[in-house]
Order: C-alpha cells, then sequence, then structure tokens
C-alpha cells in the first residue's frame, strides 16, 4: 500500500459559514412566506415525528455517512439525544420522512447546541420553498422552529438536522412535527419465506420474501427485537457456537408492525478453526492510514462512515527487518493536527464494533518489510502483534507483506509442503495468534498480484533458479491458512500484466482485469504451470477484490462503472465482456479498497457506489 502519495490541496468551498450564515438570515428576512411564525396547535393536530428525542436510538432516523449516534449525555429531556459529528464533504444530516396531509399548516421544531446548526423540512411541495431554521452557536440547548404549509398534492416530507463542513459535532433532541394527523392505513401483511443460508458458527445469514407497502423489518431472536433494516436480508452476528437460535421476522410502515412471520431454527457450527468473525454477507473493507497523514489528509476514527464493515490500521511496523517486533505507533500532532486522543481513539473503536463493524490492525505495507527468519523473530511477532491487538481492543490482523518480506529459497518448489523459513515462520505464527483469540478472530490477508496470480506462470526460483524468487510466495501462507482465513483481498493494482487462466495477458484499467485475477483465486489453477500441483480454489465469501479509492491512491484506479461491471461479472455472470470465468460466484464477499482517507478525499465516491450496489446489507 503506498503511503507516500503527493499531497493535493483541496478545492475551496464557494461560501464559509460564516458568509452563508449572513445569506441565510437574509433569506429568511427577504422571504416572508417561507416561514410562519404562528405555531398554535389545533385540538386534532398530533406530533408525527418518530422517535424525536432519540430514546430508541437512531430509530427512524437516517444519518448521512455514518455521522449521527445516540448518547447519553448531553440529553434535553429523557435519556439519550442525538450526536452527528460532519467530516470532509459530508454535514452530518440526519433526517426521517413523514407521512402529512395535503394542503395544511405543520410546525416543526427541536432543540439543538452547537454552532451553524440546521433544523429544516423538504418536500413541502409550495411555492415559498420549503422551511428551515439554524442557530450560529447555541452553547446549551436552544429551540429552532419554523411553520410551514404543505402542497395540494404534498403527502409526504422528510425533516432533517445538520452542521456545517468541517464544525465540530453537533447535539439535537425533542423534535417534533406538529399538525394535522393522517390515516395511515393498515400496518403491512407479515413477512413469508424467512430461511436462513450458510450458518457459521457465531452468525446465522437470514433472507425473506419482501412485503408490499413495508418501509423496513424488525428482526427477532428469541422474541426479542435485535435488527432493524429496509431490505429483505440480514446476518445475525455475536453468537455462540454450536447453540440452537430461533429468528422471526416483521414488517414495518407508517401505520405499525406487522404480527411476526414463523420462527425459524437455526444450529450455530462449532467454533474451532474457520470463521469468518462476524462479517456480513456482503463486506466493504478499507485501510485507515492510523500513523500517516501524506497528501489524503488524516482522518478520525470516530469519522469513518458506516459503509465500512471491516477497518485496517495501517499500519504495525517492525523495529527492524529481521527482529519480528512489531509496534503500532499513532500518527504524530505535527504530520496530522486533528489526530485525536488515545482514550478518543480507543472510545471510537468500541463504538464500531458496537455498530458491529470490525477493526484489524494491518502488519507490513509499502515501508513495513518483514522477515521471519528465526523462531525468535516468529515468537517477538506473536508477542508484540497480541500487545497490539489487546491494547486497543482489536478484532484480528491484516497481512500485508510487500517488497522482499516474503521470498522462496532454491528448492522450495511444493507450495503444500514449505521450507524456506520466514514462510514456516509466519504461517506458525498466524496459526498460533487464530489458536489465541479463537474463531472470533478476523484473519485478513492483502498481498499483490506478483505474490498470488502470478504464481500461475513462475514459483520461486524456478528449475534453473533464475526467477524472481518472491513469485507466488504467498501461495503456501495462503494455502496453509485457508480454513482460518476470514478474508484475502489481493491488491489489484501496482500490477503489471499478469496471464489470466485463458492465458492471456491482462493489464490494469477495468473490469477485465479483476475479472480474470479474481476467477483465477476462485476457481484455483495449476502452479507454474503443473496440473500435477494444483492451487486449490478458496471459497467465495473468503474473497474481496482490491481496488484504489481514486486516481491518487494508486495505479489501476477503474470508474465505478467498471467496478460494477467485474461485481455484474463474477456474482451474476453479466457484463463479463471478452472474458469468460471459470463460475458465477453469488457469495463474493465484497470489496477492499486502498483506502478510507483517499476515499474521504475523492468525496466517498467508492463507498457510495458500494453502498448502491449492495443496497440490503
Amino acid at each position: 500500500m503506498d503511503r507516500t502519495r503527493p499531497r493535493v490541496r483541496p478545492p475551496v468551498r464557494g461560501f464559509r459559514p460564516r458568509l452563508l450564515a449572513v445569506l441565510a438570515a437574509t433569506a429568511l428576512a427577504v422571504l416572508p412566506g417561507l416561514t410562519i411564525t404562528s405555531s398554535v396547535a389545533r385540538a386534532a393536530d398530533a406530533d408525527l415525528a418518530r422517535n424525536g428525542g432519540f430514546e430508541t436510538g437512531l430509530d427512524g432516523w437516517n444519518c448521512s455517512a455514518g455521522s449521527g449516534a445516540t448518547v447519553t449525555t448531553p440529553v434535553r429531556t429523557g435519556t439519550s439525544a442525538l450526536r452527528a459529528t460532519p467530516s470532509g464533504g459530508d454535514n452530518a444530516r440526519c433526517s426521517q420522512t413523514v407521512t402529512v396531509k395535503p394542503d395544511s399548516v405543520y410546525t416543526l421544531s427541536g432543540f439543538v447546541r452547537g454552532s451553524y446548526v440546521y433544523l429544516g423540512v423538504t418536500g413541502t411541495g409550495t411555492p415559498n420553498g420549503d422551511g428551515f431554521n439554524w442557530t450560529q452557536s447555541a452553547a446549551d440547548w436552544q429551540r429552532l422552529s419554523t411553520t410551514f404549509r404543505t402542497g395540494a398534492g404534498t403527502n409526504r416530507v422528510t425533516l432533517y438536522t445538520h452542521g456545517w463542513y468541517g464544525t465540530a459535532a453537533y447535539h439535537a433532541d425533542d423534535i417534533s412535527l406538529v399538525g394535522p394527523s393522517v390515516d395511515p392505513g393498515q400496518p403491512p401483511a407479515v413477512p413469508t419465506g424467512l430461511r436462513t443460508g450458510t450458518i457459521g458458527a457465531t452468525s446465522v445469514p437470514l433472507t425473506w420474501n419482501p412485503v408490499a407497502n413495508a418501509t423496513s423489518y424488525s428482526v427477532y431472536q428469541g422474541g426479542v427485537k435485535v435488527q432493524t433494516v429496509t431490505g429483505t436480508s440480514t446476518t445475525i452476528s455475536g453468537l455462540r457456537p454450536v447453540t440452537d437460535y430461533s429468528f422471526q421476522v416483521t414488517a414495518v410502515n407508517d401505520a405499525g408492525e406487522s404480527a411476526r412471520s414463523a420462527a425459524v431454527p437455526a444450529r450455530t457450527t462449532e467454533g474451532g478453526g474457520g470463521g469468518d468473525g462476524g462479517l456480513p454477507p456482503k463486506a466493504l473493507v478499507g485501510y485507515l492510514h492510523a500513523s500517516f497523514a501524506n497528501g489524503s489528509g488524516y482522518t478520525r476514527m470516530a469519522d469513518v462512515p458506516d459503509s465500512w464493515d471491516v477497518i485496517q490500521l495501517a499500519f504495525g511496523e517492525p523495529t527492524s527487518v529481521t527482529s519480528g517486533d512489531i509496534r503500532f505507533n499513532r500518527c504524530p500532532v505535527t504530520e496530522c493536527p486533528n489526530v485525536e486522543s488515545d482514550a478518543e481513539f480507543k472510545a471510537a473503536i468500541k463504538a464500531k464494533q458496537a455498530a458491529g463493524k470490525k477493526v484489524l490492525i494491518s502488519i507490513g505495507g509499502q515501508n513495513g518489510q518483514v522477515q521471519l527468519n528465526s523462531t525468535g523473530a516468529r515468537d517477538a511477532f506473536v508477542t508484540s502483534v497480541s500487545r497490539i491487538i489487546d491494547e486497543y481492543g482489536l478484532d484480528g490482523l491484516d497481512i500485508d507483506f510487500e517488497g522482499h518480506s516474503l521470498s522462496l529459497n532454491a528448492g522450495d518448489t511444493d507450495f503444500k509442503n514449505p521450507t524456506t523459513p520466514v514462510i514456516v515462520n509466519l504461517i506458525d505464527a498466524l496459526k498460533t495468534l487464530k489458536a489465541k483469540y479463537g474463531n472470533k478472530f478476523v484473519l485478513t490477508m492483502a498481498p499483490e498480484t506478483f505474490f498470488v496470480q502470478m504464481g500461475y506462470q513462475f514459483y520461486g526460483r524456478g528449475q534453473w533458479g533464475g526467477q524472481d524468487p518472491r513469485c507466488g510466495a504467498y501461495l503456501p501462507v495462503i494455502h496453509a491458512l485457508r480454513d482460518d482465513l476470514s478474508l484475502l483481498h489481493v491488491q489489484d493494482y501496482n500490477s503489471g500484466p499478469i496471464m489470466g487462466l485463458d492465458n492471456q495477458y491482462h493489464t490494469m484499467g477495468g473490469a477485465d482485469f479483476h475479472i480474470a485475477m479474481t476467477d483465477m483465486l476462485l476457481t484455483g489453477f495449476p502452479v507454474a504451470g503443473n496440473t500435477a500441483n494444483v492451487f486449490p480454489a478458496l471459497r467465495p465469501e473468503q474473497v474481496a477484490i482490491g481496488m484504489p479509492a481514486s486516481v491518487n491512491a494508486g495505479n489501476g484506479h477503474v470508474s465505478s462503472a467498471e467496478v460494477n461491471k467485474a461485481l455484474d461479472c463474477l456474482t451474476k455472470n453479466t457484463n463479463c465482456g471478452s472474458y469468460r470465468t471459470h463460475g458465477t460466484w453469488p457469495a463474493l464477499r465484497g470489496l477492499m479498497t486502498w483506502s478510507i482517507n483517499w476515499d474521504r478525499h475523492n468525496n466517498w465516491q467508492f463507498s457510495r457506489n458500494f453502498d448502491t450496489y449492495f443496497p440490503a446489507v
């Protein structure tokens, strides 16, 4: 992974917050029809906002880029309030859509704290436009309100609150929408077809049939609600191995919740070996520049959007190439002025984990050469990596060995029975860590194509000893750990041409490269052309495709359209172009990218495309 890309000056925004504040205040003054000062409620009026006090988490609310969460302090009333944090190009907008009566007057109000906080409504359908109010600075709870009339054809409006780009977090509480109530109709029908997918030791995937007029679904485990989702599939994680569970699902809309579906039983598998660590069916993996900034800038852990399912902390590096002693140093303030404290960093990790995300330490990277030449280095690796995992409460480990970390000695020709010390000791170290932390331990690897797919043509030094000894050097590590490996996401970038299973060379720059490289992993291939020595296929749920997040992040960036073509081909057998895969793999786990920071620098284009492609995840 390249941590030394040149700095890029961020684009200049058109308006600073103070200037926008003046313009907004002027707009309110010169458009008298925009807000109506009277907020007297009539006898038939009701509060239509759902969970306006945030007492049931974010139920009913959707916050952009994962910016929102509920907190227990400060609160105005009750036990919870909203805390939303703007970041980069995101203003931390939290919203909900409400059914209203046409041609009727409503008053939206709420209490906020912070600087440049807005409360408003869109979709009113009136000539005067949508209403909003705001505060430039509220050190304590301040009431904001706006009154509006719905248009003759308006049945739904969207309430929102947001901050401003680059400012601190804001808080909101006790949001209400008072006006004529509307008969929401009937609750949805009971969902049918609830079924389980491939059950793991700690997770159960569930799917069910869609229900007409449902806006969301609630999932029950043993009679207790555990999730609310908008799609018709989910995965329940954090379960115990070899345990019986029962699940039900309900459909929800403005009128209420349906009765529960018929229960479906599920028994988790044994916990020894294997396991995906509780990853969702479709996972987005990203590297977070935790120890450096470079041109993409520093991103705080708390500011990582909910789109990211696996967050790889880049990087843990050795004290010397052969010591095996790995250290993880946070980015210094001199390089990252906005870096959070260790306490804030650890608290943010716990918050991500509470939301179902996995946070791993990634070892190596472009500058972190690691060679475990001795058993002493092997043991130091286990001890030092364990110390990092325990100190930060991490979920596992990513191996991102690059450069000359792995190479094969002369005479080491069988990937199933390696003899090179740096290979054997790494395998032993990873197996020790997996055994220590058990099935919950997430193990991922991010090799370059040279170390994996190049093994189809060349392996190690070759028959006459003249080849690059690094060719295919990851294959024995992947093979030895295949029962313990959660994810392999090869870096399909910064690569030269690689021969695919069609015996044609494939180059970066389009969907074809990703399709061909991934097909090799999911089909298997003879190593160094030896049909008697085949690298077996990996399971599709073990594989994610590695791509750069932007043109700044690495060579081989492709557009969102090309990303989707690759996914279409591999999971649906459509849009394959000239390359024909050897199968179709709907269970392909997802995508990995370098990096979260570069995606933020590129206005979150990569992660937003992933969310659009897999909307139910």
